[in-house]
């Protein structure tokens, strides 16, 4: 088995850079003294079973040529290569990433760029059922209520007189409403990395209709068998800046700042 890791770094990230305090991408932002993007990277760079990691980029020339300046050394030092992403979508950068995998890849994993901190134990489990399933994805039982909501925008709270002075506008907030609770019996909140033979994964983007949620969804719809190994609480997505700290938590490694290092649990 000879895995080709992919790992969509295209994105823009807009949602965590509205948070963040310096509006810094989430790819960007530092774990010890490297930035997640190439955390992630290293994840794949000592296993036997990789025989590439292809990182795809974004295809604007503008946010390509700062991904370069911030990335592209340390990536190349690493043995990935970098290639470019999609316009839009994640599926898109996934369909540029799978024309420049080599020639000996018999499986894809599929691997978020923001999840740097996902145990090796998880990756082991994953790669032997890929080694028995054409397509394997790790997912843990919901265990949260689930409601299904309605959102409409409300007026907005009137202004402070400080961000009056300050030029801050506060726009409509957000007002929700429940519409129904969902039954969560049999629902599992997937992560990756996601595995697949690699013709199963190429039948699958061959398809007219690329619009998913995931490259599992994909695959589903040929009709074909996706199987569920379980996941893993530690492996946690960058999504807002409160993630990275308990990113930072999760994989041992000192804030920014050079506070005290927190053990791995």
């Amino acid at each position: 088995m000879k895995v080709a890791v992919i790992i969509p770094a295209a994105g823009a990230g807009e949602r965590y850079k509205a948070q963040s305090p310096v509006g810094r991408s989430k790819l960007d932002e530092p774990l010890g003294d490297r930035p997640v993007l190439q955390r992630t990277v290293e994840l794949f760079t000592k296993r036997d079973d990789v025989s590439a990691i292809i990182v795809a980029a974004p295809l604007d020339p503008d946010a390509r040529a700062d991904f370069d300046e911030k990335h592209a050394d340390k990536l190349a030092i690493l043995g990935a290569v970098v290639v470019p992403g999609g316009k839009t979508h994640r599926y898109e950068t996934v369909a540029a990433a799978l024309e420049h995998l080599p020639a000996d890849a018999t499986h894809v994993a599929v691997h978020d760029a923001a999840r740097p901190a996902t145990p090796m134990e998880l990756i082991d489990r994953l790669f032997a059922a890929a080694a028995k399933h054409p397509a394997v994805i790790p997912g843990l039982p919901v265990s949260d209520t689930l409601k299904r909501v309605a959102e409409s925008e409300a007026a907005a709270d009137e202004p402070d007189p400080l961000d009056v002075v300050l030029g801050i506008a506060k726009g409509p907030r957000q007002e929700r409403t429940v519409e129904q609770t969902v039954d969560r019996a049999g629902l599992y909140a997937v992560q990756t990395p996601q595995v697949f033979e690699l013709d199963l994964l190429r039948r699958a983007y061959a398809q007219p209709d690329l619009t998913s949620t995931d490259d599992a969804q994909l695959v589903e719809r040929l009709g074909e068998p996706v199987h569920v190994i379980d996941a893993d609480a530690r492996n946690i997505k960058i999504t807002v800046p409160a993630d990275l700290e308990l990113a930072r938590r999760i994989m041992g490694l000192r804030e920014s700042g050079g506070r005290p290092t927190h053990k791995r649990f």
